[in-house]
């Protein structure tokens, strides 16, 4: 089976029988916080419980972080769950995503039969989503998907162009799907988000994840926020009743708590970002976008991803995105040796196509 993800750090394992260097999957580089590290191994004294099917207690820890009611917020095994959960609820017959991006998107809407259109973004325009955008809204799909910032383009959605074609599709009845699951590595999140919409029976659902920024890959969490509780209470009913299990909803309350380290993950994002970029650039790679903690380029090493395998180094190839080729990629952003290294790699990797 191919794998249309990265972060397959067993695969690298089995392949070449040693840990690899992992850009692939844009989690936190700062690890594991302490305090979730602790709260899962406190919560294995109730494993031996069925996990509370509604996340109560959760939930409104969610709600008070967020400012958003309990009953508007639903949790489960990751983002991608929910995805998938919200368009067997919804039963779609057309659907609008942009190209590239997530490709959960678009795999949920053809499991259960949905007619897809892409909206091309475009390398001329840096991939940048512009007000075109609204004229394909006149088509009057049934489900918008956006990611805000774009996976893998990095790029952020003008908030006066995201408030506009919010406007567009509640006036025309259409159900916007937000991802928001980068925008925790922002200094200023609440800028892009469309938090303030969600109120009661609108067409809106926002999309997030503790997976990334508090790097909990494997412990599976997200929640979706949204305002149309009936819609909710059918995304809980069409998936298995405990789908968040005790150790990811401890995870998630002692993650909640975690200010400090959430500052110092921005922090180090904010720092490393421009000076990848920069060394990206002088190693011979075009940087195309990141606003947050990955970069989008395009490199013209042939099989470079495969070259930096070799060197212990995994990124991710973009080749399986919608509308890019196999010369662009996308590289995590993580702390300096680390960043060193991946440069130092690609420099080496293309030194023998000189």
């Amino acid at each position: 089976m191919k794998l249309i993800h990265g972060g397959d750090v067993e695969g690298f394992r089995e392949e070449f029988g040693r840990e690899p260097l992992d850009f692939s999957a844009n989690i936190s580089p700062l690890g594991l916080p302490e305090g979730v590290r602790q709260g899962v191994i406190d919560s294995l004294s109730q494993a031996t419980q069925y996990p509370d099917p509604l996340c109560r207690k959760l939930r409104r820890a969610i709600g008070e972080k967020e400012g958003i009611a309990p009953e508007y917020i639903q949790c489960g095994n990751g983002a991608a769950d929910l995805i998938f959960r919200l368009v067997l609820a919804k039963r779609p017959r057309r659907a609008l995503v942009t190209a590239p991006t997530f490709a959960e998107y678009e795999q949920a809407l053809t499991s259960f039969g949905c007619e897809v259109d892409r909206y091309l973004l475009t390398k001329e325009e840096g991939f940048a989503l512009t007000p075109r955008f609204l004229e394909a809204l006149e088509e009057k799909p049934d489900m918008v998907f956006l990611c805000n910032p774009n996976n893998p383009t990095g790029n952020l959605i003008a908030p006066s162009l995201l408030r506009q074609i919010w406007e567009k599709c509640r006036e025309k009845g259409i159900l916007l799907v937000v991802d928001e699951c980068f925008l925790s590595f922002l200094p200023r999140p609440w800028e892009h988000t469309l938090k303030k919409e969600v109120q009661e029976g609108a067409p809106l659902l926002l999309l997030r994840a503790f997976t990334k920024l508090y790097a909990m890959a494997g412990i599976r969490l997200g929640y979706c926020l949204c305002g149309d509780r009936q819609l909710l209470a059918r995304m809980a009913g069409v998936g298995q009743p405990w789908g968040v299990s005790v150790l990811a909803q401890q995870a998630g309350l002692a993650a909640l708590r975690e200010d400090r380290y959430v500052e110092n993950v921005r922090a180090l994002i904010g720092q490393e970002r421009p000076w990848l970029w920069q060394q990206l650039e002088q190693a011979g790679v075009h940087v195309v976008g990141g606003s947050v903690n990955y970069l989008f380029f395009r490199s013209d090493v042939p099989q470079l991803g495969e070259k930096m395998r070799q060197l212990g180094v995994m990124i991710r190839s973009c080749a399986n995105y919608p509308g890019l080729s196999e010369d662009w990629y996308r590289a995590a952003v993580r702390t300096r040796e680390e960043n060193q290294r991946l440069v130092e790699c690609i420099r080496q990797a293309g030194e023998g196509d000189r």
